[in-house]
């Protein structure tokens, strides 16, 4: 009857152990699925993309060179926006300056007159022989006539690259990082036939 009695209380403690072994079991599996759906909804909480924001920012850009790149939150990039179309305009305005001085003084002196700024020295005393022919001044004015046009063809180049840099940056700032869609090299070896397999694996969880 003592014997009896061990036994049936040796297994009365034994099931309460399984009993508790069992309930802490499940209260992790309830706290490791509650981690997971935290961790999952703060994985899922990001801006929403919005379609119209490259389209914007080339606008922007376009109204005002560097106004898209300020959209973007990109400042670095809008001295350098200004500082290579600047370049651009400066050149232009220099070549045009340039050319306008040679074609005044080539006309002056198809019309017959002698006192364009060539038939002076450095000190502002007439010369008897022009110091730029007629010749010379027929090509400066080409020379310069080129690089006013290679200058206007850059600067305008220059602006359309500030569209397109806005629009395109707009663009990856919206691009989906995301871990729950990923693109991974894969290798696999079969056991079996001891074969080997490669490729590349998409992922996407929902």
């Amino acid at each position: 009857m003592k014997v009896l009695n061990k036994y049936l209380i040796a297994s009365i403690l034994l099931l309460l152990c399984c009993f508790s072994l069992i309930a802490q079991d499940k209260d992790s599996k309830k706290k490791q699925i509650l981690e997971e759906v935290v961790v999952d909804s703060i994985i899922e909480i990001r801006e929403p993309i919005n379609p119209l924001s490259p389209a914007k920012a080339a606008f922007y850009s376009a109204i005002l060179p560097g106004l898209g790149q300020a959209y973007n939150k990109k400042y670095w990039k809008i001295p350098l926006v200004y500082g290579a179309i600047g370049t651009g305009v400066y050149f232009y305005v220099t070549n045009n300056k340039e050319y306008n001085r040679y074609r005044d003084a080539y006309k002056s002196r198809i019309a017959g007159f002698t006192n364009d700024e060539f038939y002076l020295d450095s000190q502002g005393n007439q010369l008897a022989t022009p110091r730029v022919t007629i010749e010379g001044l027929e090509r400066a004015q080409k020379f310069y006539r080129k690089n006013k046009e290679i200058s206007l063809l850059v600067t305008i180049g220059l602006y359309a690259l500030n569209i397109i840099d806005a629009n395109v940056d707009a663009h990856l700032m919206q691009y989906n990082v995301d871990e729950n869609l990923s693109l991974a090299p894969h290798y696999k070896i079969d056991e079996f036939d001891a074969s080997s397999s490669l490729g590349l694996t998409l992922n996407f969880k929902f």
